[in-house]
């Protein structure tokens, strides 16, 4: 399989909190992965072309004025997936951590996609939106749910699920915490797996021994948290994961800058 690593929406700018690497805009990191027998699979969305065109009816004008996005259509999933010689209709499944707006924001895009969310974010979803987390604006297309339970088969110590209609390179990874259906999204690609930790955490050095929080993205990930001891706890297991299991498995979150300008080069 060969995997794309895409910012489908640039934020506001942050500072590292360290010397050595600039200041720069934060990113909603997406995957594209081309498969073999499943066509094109999607791993988040990000902004999609309605939230650039219209943001104050999709996005919400709390949400813009909060992460002050810069609402450019080139970095919509759709446009880089034309840019790479594909369609729309290309992309047949799309894997999404959780709904947040910057999450889910170009499902309308890929209208004809199967959509794989945890059952627990989806019912949240629909019961709290509109919100400044979830906008209907994103499902109202009605989209091809395939929603899934949070327990499943051990993976390095985490529960996993393998999505329905997609190889075993593929899973989902349940992370409690930030939402109430929050997943990590797990893909192989041949020589090792790659762990999207969607906003399991905002900043690498939160994986640290000794963890450190990014002082403004810290902000959003405990104001947005619903269960403060369980994303804590994801936290520490996903510390022991990247301690002990450095050479079978990188993690990324899904807005730290520093990760995606390293994985995509």
């Amino acid at each position: 399989m060969k995997i794309h690593h895409l910012n489908c929406g640039s934020v506001r700018e942050i500072d590292p909190t360290y010397e050595g690497l600039p200041s720069t805009a934060a990113v909603n990191h997406c995957l594209l992965v081309e498969t073999p027998r499943d066509g094109l699979v999607l791993v988040e969305t990000g902004l999609g072309l309605d939230d650039v065109r219209r943001p104050a009816d999709t996005l919400g004008a709390e949400w813009v004025e909060m992460a002050q996005p810069a609402l450019i259509e080139d970095e919509t999933a759709l446009r880089q997936v034309e840019r790479l010689g594909f369609a729309a209709a290309d992309v047949r499944h799309i894997l999404v951590t959780h709904l947040d707006v910057d999450h889910c924001g170009g499902l309308p895009d890929f209208p004809h996609a199967a959509v794989h969310v945890l059952e627990a974010e989806l019912q949240a979803a629909v019961r709290e939106a509109p919100s400044r987390r979830y906008r209907p604006a994103h499902w109202a297309h009605g989209p091809q749910w395939r929603t899934y339970e949070s327990t499943g088969d051990d993976w390095f110590g985490f529960s996993s699920i393998r999505p329905v209609g997609l190889p075993e390179e593929f899973k989902l990874v349940p992370m409690g915490g930030h939402t109430a259906g929050h997943t990590g999204i797990a893909v192989h690609d041949g020589t090792r797996w790659l762990l999207h930790c969607g906003d399991a955490y905002y900043y690498h050095r939160e994986l640290d021994a000794d963890p450190e929080p990014h002082p403004l993205l810290d902000i959003v990930q405990t104001g947005s948290e619903v269960d403060h001891d369980e994303r804590v706890n994801t936290q520490a297991r996903l510390r022991i994961l990247a301690r002990d299991h450095a050479a079978e498995v990188t993690l990324f979150s899904a807005h730290d800058p520093w990760e995606f300008g390293r994985l995509a080069s």
